[in-house]
């Protein structure tokens, strides 16, 4: 059993606002890619099938990112892990402004991709350790938080910078994270549980096979099946709003101001799960979170009226993000340290190939002359059998010490 003693209130305070910047910065690229390649359609003059290969391949990148460096992590620490990958991205992004082409552009996007894939699991399991158990859920789902602050920064940046200044400049305002690094290296230590831990480190065969060992085994293929459902619809559904709100007969700069209204719903959507999270427990806010997603889902699709477009977009926001913050609360509480980070990165590499093929998915299907409805039947289906998974085989962590074997709570 390893000792752990949690921070005092004010450094776990520091941690969460430390991280969740970095966490915003995150939010911040992804979400003006999918304005970005609003623009870039137009500029550019790429089919809707480039567009889902440009957001697919910065996918594919936080698929590898996600497993190197939750692996990483659990070798070499989360804070060393956090700030490489922070970096990385934050270069990318910059270098990204100068793409020529498009070929270039994707490869660049690649780079950011694996760096913002790495980050957030890393990120996620810093913080979850560095907290005692009553508030563990409130703080991950409030450093998730940070993810809606990421994106209403990039609708701003995307309704009065790039119509104005381009998509190159977005791109620049993309690096600043990189300086941000050096006060991150200065003000924010490793997690008490993993430096703490006694003998010998597992070697990565170990800890993977550990995640799949008969404890973890349900676990594991549940939180898959979870990541799978969630990221393939979010990034599915919100790298292309701005497009689809142009395809439902809407102007590009109109598009992005709609976006940003929906975009301010997350905030909400996230303070409502911190709170039921710590009150009803894990599995009940990620279900009901994601049956109301789903229902948003069908509900934006056969939207038609700018009212009906923004009412059910305000409740996708809510709700997708809602469950994305309890998903991040409840991963890292299924598995020990020893083993942690390396469960985690695995789980969101999974969910982030979803993340590859939903965006890819909406291009082909309106390459072909599909329907937006029909587009968000998909959504609708591939959510309610996560949440079903989820219901019928994901165990409720509210209060438990993961490291522990003997079924009692954490302090």
């Amino acid at each position: 059993m390893h000792s752990f003693t949690p921070p005092r209130e004010n450094n776990r305070r520091k941690l969460l606002l430390s991280t969740g910047i970095s966490w915003l910065f995150d939010a911040m690229d992804v979400g003006m890619l999918s304005f970005i390649v609003a623009a870039l359609a137009l500029e550019w003059n790429l089919g809707s099938q480039q567009i889902g290969l440009l957001t697919a391949i910065n996918s594919i990148g936080m698929v590898v990112g996600a497993a190197v460096a939750g692996s990483l992590a659990d070798q070499y620490g989360r804070r060393a892990v956090l700030l490489w990958t922070l970096v990385l991205f934050s270069a990318a992004s910059g270098l990204s402004a100068l793409a020529g082409s498009f070929a270039m552009l994707c490869v660049l996007r690649f780079f950011a991709g694996f760096g913002l894939g790495g980050e957030l699991p890393v990120a996620s399991t810093l913080v979850s350790e560095s907290v005692p158990a009553r508030d563990r859920g409130r703080t991950v789902v409030l450093l998730e938080s940070f993810w809606a602050a990421g994106w209403i920064a990039s609708a701003l940046i995307a309704y009065f910078v790039i119509p104005q200044y381009g998509w190159r400049t977005a791109f620049v305002i993309g690096a600043l994270p990189a300086l941000y690094a050096f006060y991150l290296r200065r003000a924010v230590e490793d997690s008490p549980r993993y430096l703490n831990q006694r003998g010998r480190k597992p070697s990565f065969g170990e800890r993977f096979a550990s995640v799949w060992s008969p404890a973890y085994r349900t676990s594991t293929v549940t939180l898959w099946i979870l990541w799978f459902a969630v990221v393939f619809s979010y990034y599915g559904m919100f790298l292309w709003l701005p497009t689809v709100i142009v395809m439902k007969g809407f102007d590009l700069v109109k598009s992005f101001g709609y976006v940003l209204v929906m975009t301010l719903a997350q905030l909400p959507g996230y303070f409502t799960a911190a709170y039921l999270i710590e009150t009803f427990g894990r599995k009940f806010v990620l279900v009901a979170y994601l049956l109301l997603t789903a229902a948003s889902a069908l509900w934006f699709g056969s939207a038609e009226t700018i009212g009906g477009i923004v009412g059910a977009g305000v409740c996708l926001s809510f709700f997708n993000l809602g469950a994305w913050g309890a998903m991040y609360a409840y991963t890292p509480e299924l598995y020990p340290t020893s083993i942690r980070s390396t469960g985690v990165g695995f789980a969101s590499s999974f969910g982030r190939v979803g993340g590859v093929i939903g965006p890819f998915l909406v291009g082909a299907l309106v390459a072909r002359g599909t329907g937006i409805a029909a587009v968000f039947y998909v959504f609708f289906a591939a959510i309610v059998i996560g949440a079903l998974v989820l219901l019928a085989f994901g165990k409720e962590t509210k209060g438990t010490d993961p490291d522990r074997t003997d079924g009692a709570v954490a302090g």
